[in-house]
């Protein structure tokens, strides 16, 4: 019987229940604040992220895992598993997936496949939980890969910023720079397209923005069942408010609100409200 394992990063914003359930296995990426490295998830929480944030001009880095971390993981599963699919964030955005080829390489016994989910945050997280699905129900290593690829190519995440100031002084705004000039005055709305970030739309309140990522989705998905994970980052009541809203008008399969890390809000700042949905 197949055995595969999947293997991600922490930037997935996966539910923990849904981790422990389908034996998930998770890297952490590192948060590098006033000296010091946090391992995300672990050694630090989002909400201290962003009290820190608040409180000083400094931004925190990031840094992928190395490729011992990704190692240890592998080295582990290849004593059970028949084979590993690995899904890390786009190359575009990170380190992390180019550490992870390099560990692969180092691995004898177990075939690992590498698979770039062109996502972020549940959008990363939908790609890897189909595929851990997949590989409960018995899927061959080169169906949990197919099934991977599939749903990289079908999830979309929208995400209304309360500010462009961290993704600008992080250097990670990429198409979004139609937004500067005006960023003071508006809740811009991103989304990620093929491991980009790139402008959406202009609102000038974050209502409006909810607004205008709800009729995106029912333009996307038409009738059918949705997967949906409503994203916030310190905006826990703000996520509660939209979750009931998607419930009212969409019919999904499955619904979760999950918290950006301290790696995803070191990018994004606190305020970020979004939504990742794929449709059936």
């Amino acid at each position: 019987m197949s055995n595969v394992l999947v293997v991600t990063d922490s930037s997935a914003t996966i539910p923990a229940d849904l981790v422990q359930q389908l034996g998930i296995q998770v890297v952490p990426i590192l948060l590098n604040l006033n000296g010091r490295t946090y391992r995300d998830g672990v050694d630090i929480t989002p909400g201290e992220v962003y009290r820190r944030q608040r409180a000083s001009k400094v931004l925190p880095t990031t840094a992928a895992p190395s490729a011992g971390d990704f190692l240890r993981v592998y080295a582990t599963a290849a004593q059970d598993a028949s084979g590993i699919v690995s899904i890390h964030l786009p190359t575009e955005l990170s380190a992390t997936f180019t550490v992870a080829s390099t560990a692969c390489q180092l691995v004898d016994g177990i075939p690992i496949r590498l698979v770039d989910s062109r996502s972020v945050a549940m959008g990363q997280g939908f790609v890897v939980l189909e595929a851990a699905r997949a590989a409960a129900a018995g899927a061959s290593l080169d169906e949990v890969v197919a099934r991977a690829e599939e749903i990289a190519r079908r999830v979309h995440v929208l995400a209304a910023l309360d500010t462009l100031e961290y993704l600008h002084r992080g250097g990670r705004i990429g198409g979004a720079t139609a937004f500067l000039g005006t960023m003071l005055k508006i809740k811009p709305i991103v989304y990620v397209a093929d491991g980009e970030v790139a402008a959406f739309a202009k609102p000038r309140t974050m209502s409006r923005a909810v607004q205008l990522m709800l009729q995106e989705m029912a333009r996307r998905a038409g009738h059918r069942p949705l997967h949906v994970a409503i994203l916030h980052a310190d905006a826990l009541e703000e996520a509660k408010d939209l979750r009931e809203q998607v419930e009212d008008q969409f019919n999904c399969a499955e619904l979760h609100i999950t918290e950006f890390t301290p790696v995803m809000g070191a990018h994004a700042g606190s305020g970020v409200l979004g939504i990742a949905f794929y449709a059936e």
